[in-house]
């Protein structure tokens, strides 16, 4: 426990415009790593946009460390098709988990994280403080395919004896 600083939950929401890799569709799913640690959706058949709204938590001990996501095709008697990569960080969301967010009327924007040539972000990334807890909304553009993106929500979980931040 010495050594966690806390959990993070992503909610990985859905894919939208994901590269065709079957005959006529996909059967998409979505590896999230960090780290040693591999986290997977499950299998969406025959869905190019796929609706996974699912959550998988990861533990964080270093929050420099990129989180990278990787989305494949299920095949059945073949290997998986690469589907597209993206990698992103949480350097910003532990930034402002570190603020005084008492009082803090619900629905507040605390900073907003922009597209650039470092990140993977298809759009503005929005930090938001929502019922209690702060919430990063975004959609990640996918690499090293011809198209797709994939959008998350990402939140913060306090582990009682942790290290915390």
């Amino acid at each position: 426990m010495d050594s966690i600083l806390g959990l993070l939950r992503i909610k990985v929401v859905r894919g939208f415009k994901l590269a065709k890799r079957d005959a006529r569709s996909s059967d998409p799913y979505v590896i999230v790593r960090m780290g040693k640690q591999k986290l997977k959706t499950r299998v969406v058949k025959k869905n190019l946009n796929p609706e996974w709204n699912e959550e998988l938590t990861l533990t964080v001990a270093d929050p420099n460390q990129p989180i990278k996501l990787q989305v494949y095709d299920r095949d059945t008697f073949t290997l998986d098709d690469k589907m597209g990569d993206a990698e992103f960080d949480i350097k910003e969301l532990v930034r402002v988990l570190k603020m005084e967010l008492e009082n803090v009327p619900n629905g507040t924007v605390m900073t907003k994280v922009v597209p650039n040539r470092e990140n993977c972000l298809s759009e503005a990334s929005s930090i938001v403080w929502e019922n209690g807890k702060l919430i990063q909304n975004m959609v990640l553009r996918l690499k090293n395919v011809e198209c797709g993106e994939v959008e998350l929500q990402l939140h913060w979980i306090h582990v009682p004896g942790s290290r915390g931040l």
